[in-house]
C-alpha cells in the first residue's frame, strides 16, 4: 500500500486553472500570435497566482514548449506560478502526415506521442516534461489517463499488470514529492471510478475529474464521492466540463468525432438541442450554465478552463462568480436534463 499515515495540508490552488490544450493544437492549429495572446489573457484575467494545467499528451509536448516560450517572453519568474503536468505520454518521431495517438484531435504536429506508464516510464515523462518546459518545471504532477491505460488491457492478467504499472509510477511520483522535487501529486482521468480505486491506495493531494461531473452527466455516486473527498480535505478540480466542447457546439463528444449512428451520441445531441432551447429561453449562455453547474458542488474547489479565443478568457473568468436564476435549474429538471435529486443548486 502507498498510503501514508501522516495527513498532508490542504492545497491552495486558485479558483480557475488555465488549461493548455489549445497551446498543443487541440482541434485547431492556432497561430503563435494567438497563443501569445492566450497566455497574456491568463495573466491579465487572474487576480491570484496563475495556475496552468498541461500534459505531455497535449500536442505531443507542443503545449509544454509553448508555455516555456511564452513565459520567457513575459519574463515570469518560475517561482511565481503553478504548472501542473499530467504525465504518461512522451513524444516520438512522427511517421506520416498525422499523429497516431489521437487521430483527428491534435492538428499540425511535428511529433507523435506514445504512452509510457511504469515505474521508470513516469520518470522519463517527468524529465522530458521539464526539459520541454525549461527553465520552468512542473511542481504539480500526476499520472495522466490511467483509466485509458487500464481499458486497453487484453485480459485480466494484463489489467493487473497495468494496474501495477500505475501504482509503481505513483510510488516514484510520491518519492519526488517526499524529496521536495515536486510540490504535490494528484490524478486526472475521465473515468471517475478509476480515480476512486487508485486514490484509495495512494495519498494524493488533488483530484481532477474530466468529462465526469458536468451539467449533462452527474451520477449520484460521483456526487457522493466528491462529498467524501471534501470531507477528507482533498482538492477537487473539475475539467472538460463541456465534454470536449460538445456542449458549446463542437462536432466532437469527449474528444471523439460525433456519429449519429451511435446511440449514445444521438442521445447526447438530443440532450444538447433541448439544453440550447432552454438556455435561449432564459437568456443564459450554454457556457454560463455549464460553468455554474460544474462549480455547484461545494466539494469542487477549482475549475480548469481552456479556450482557443484569447478575447473570451477575461469574460469566462468573470462568469465564475455568476449566479444563475433558480427557475432555470427547475426548468432543466422538469425537462429531465439534470437529476431532480441533485442537492446543490
Amino acid at each position: 500500500m502507498l498510503k501514508q499515515p501522516v495527513a498532508r495540508p490542504a492545497l491552495k490552488l486558485p479558483r480557475i486553472i488555465f488549461g493548455a490544450t489549445s497551446l498543443g493544437n487541440l482541434f485547431t492549429a492556432s497561430s503563435d500570435k494567438t497563443k501569445s495572446d492566450i497566455v497574456d489573457a491568463w495573466f491579465d484575467s487572474s487576480a491570484s497566482t496563475v495556475a496552468i494545467d498541461t500534459a505531455g499528451k497535449y500536442g505531443a509536448g507542443l503545449s509544454l514548449e509553448v508555455i516555456s516560450r511564452e513565459l520567457l517572453r513575459k519574463g515570469i519568474p518560475p517561482e511565481s506560478l503553478i504548472i501542473s503536468n499530467k504525465l504518461g505520454w512522451r513524444r516520438i518521431p512522427l511517421v506520416g502526415d498525422a499523429p497516431t495517438f489521437e487521430p483527428e484531435v491534435w492538428i499540425d504536429l511535428k511529433y507523435d506521442a506514445t504512452q509510457d506508464i511504469s515505474s521508470e516510464g513516469i520518470l522519463r515523462c517527468w524529465e522530458e516534461g521539464n526539459q520541454l518546459l525549461s527553465p520552468y518545471r512542473a511542481n504539480y504532477v500526476s499520472v495522466h489517463d490511467p483509466d485509458e491505460y487500464l481499458a486497453a488491457a487484453t485480459s485480466p492478467h494484463d489489467r493487473q499488470r497495468r494496474l501495477t504499472d500505475i501504482l509503481d509510477a505513483y510510488k516514484n511520483l510520491i518519492q519526488l514529492r517526499n524529496t521536495g522535487k515536486v510540490t504535490s501529486v494528484g490524478i486526472g482521468a475521465k473515468d471517475w471510478r478509476t480515480i476512486q480505486s487508485i486514490e484509495s491506495s495512494c495519498q494524493l493531494d488533488w483530484i481532477m475529474f474530466a468529462n465526469s461531473f458536468t451539467i449533462m452527466q452527474h451520477p449520484a455516486e460521483l456526487v457522493d464521492y466528491i462529498s467524501d473527498l471534501r470531507d477528507r480535505n482533498k482538492h477537487v478540480i473539475n475539467s472538460a466540463i463541456f465534454h470536449g466542447g460538445f456542449l458549446l457546439g463542437s462536432h466532437f463528444l469527449d474528444y471523439k468525432p460525433l456519429d449519429r449512428q451511435i446511440a449514445s451520441h444521438a442521445a447526447a445531441i438530443k440532450w444538447r438541442d433541448t439544453y440550447n432551447k432552454i438556455c435561449l429561453r432564459w437568456n443564459i449562455t450554454p457556457f454560463q450554465a455549464g460553468l455554474s453547474f460544474a462549480l455547484s458542488h461545494p466539494g469542487i474547489k477549482s475549475i480548469a478552463l481552456s479556450s482557443t479565443n484569447p478575447a473570451r478568457i477575461a469574460e469566462q473568468s468573470r462568469q465564475v462568480e455568476t449566479i444563475v436564476d433558480q427557475g432555470f435549474w427547475l426548468d432543466l429538471k422538469q425537462h429531465q436534463l439534470i437529476s431532480e435529486s441533485y442537492p446543490h443548486l
